[in-house]
């Protein structure tokens, strides 16, 4: 058997890399990976080492990425990440949600290369592949940590979760806002419970998050909410647009940011089997809408309007104009919105 899969068995104390990883599930698929832990969430969570901690992308309103775990509990059937689970030779579905890679030596590593002459403390978007406050946070502390270096570092983040969890480390949020701008973005995508028990199975109450904005807000921290994705004939219509528009006015969040989903690669894959088996009648308008990764234009504008008159009545694009300059960087994929009519 240690000829088939000899990376995880040769490494000693030393633990393996995600490409290590990738090669050993890729060879005898996730049974290989000796070394993970199942805990009782019932996922396996496998230490690796990193050999950087901040990725640098292009194409983004940032050029800077940190992420201390890969795959997430959370388990939302419309995230965008999921496709990059295929990287370590997993799959986007079940296998995203139930396989968490630790980077347990990504502190260190990002201290190093924040020491480097050449970092110009260039904004980092923490959280973007994988939920820095998923539940496994609470163990291995990694999130917590890398606030604490990145203020060492005195280098500006936006954090992105949907981990009450978050509000453990408001000491440390305020210590690094002496140092150096940062901003907290909730996603709380919708404030339906059906929808919420469809579509966000492992995420924590949405006003549990939004009571998490509140008590960021009321430390002093910058934090606002991103009611990211709307997803068609689920969280798209109006009363349920307004409902949610409303709770987080009423939680005192500074900014709001949303947009549509998308669906690409291995997350369209996931998501469309998801609709097959969950809800079939709807598959054939999904395919329709999403004939490409995003719905057409016309169909976004038609819900922009609706959003901005929804943020007008609830003072929230007043709220955000005060708030210019904290403006979500996590708008990526448009400030527009739309709606759903089935």
């Amino acid at each position: 058997m240690s000829s088939l899969f000899p990376l995880l068995f040769d490494l000693g104390s030393t633990k393996p890399t995600t490409r290590d990883i990738a090669k050993t599930v890729k060879a005898g698929g996730t049974a290989a990976l000796t070394e993970a832990d199942r805990r009782a969430d019932q996922a396996l969570y496998q230490e690796v080492t990193c050999r950087s901690a901040l990725n640098r992308v292009k194409g983004m309103p940032f050029e800077w990425t940190l992420n201390p775990y890969r795959g997430c509990t959370h388990s939302c059937h419309y995230c965008f990440a999921r496709r990059y689970h295929a990287q370590f030779e997993m799959d986007a579905g079940d296998e995203f949600a139930s396989v968490i890679l630790v980077k347990q030596n990504i502190v260190d590593v990002l201290a190093r290369e924040l020491d480097r002459p050449s970092w110009t403390r260039e904004l980092v978007a923490f959280g973007t592949a994988t939920d820095p406050y998923q539940p496994i946070e609470g163990h291995y502390r990694l999130s917590r940590a890398v606030i604490q270096a990145l203020t060492r570092g005195r280098t500006p983040f936006g954090l992105i979760t949907k981990g009450p969890m978050v509000v453990r480390d408001i000491d440390v949020l305020l210590e690094h806002a002496r140092a150096a701008r940062s901003t907290v973005y909730m996603s709380v995508p919708t404030v339906d419970e059906d929808v919420w028990q469809q579509l966000e199975p492992g995420t924590a109450h949405p006003l549990q998050r939004l009571r998490a904005v509140r008590a960021l807000v009321d430390a002093g921290i910058n934090a606002g909410v991103l009611m990211s994705p709307i997803v068609p004939g689920f969280s798209s219509a109006r009363q349920k647009l307004e409902r949610t528009i409303k709770a987080i006015a009423d939680h005192g969040a500074r900014f709001v940011g949303c947009n549509v989903m998308y669906l690409q690669d291995g997350t369209r894959d996931h998501f469309m089997r998801f609709i097959e088996r969950e809800f079939p009648s709807m598959r054939p308008r999904f395919e329709k809408l999403y004939a490409k990764k995003s719905p057409p234009d016309t169909y976004r504008k038609e819900v922009q309007a609706m959003v901005r008159v929804l943020q007008d009545r609830y003072g929230l694009r007043k709220r955000r104009n005060a708030e210019a300059e904290h403006a979500p960087a996590a708008n990526t994929e448009e400030t527009e919105q739309v709606g759903f009519a089935w």
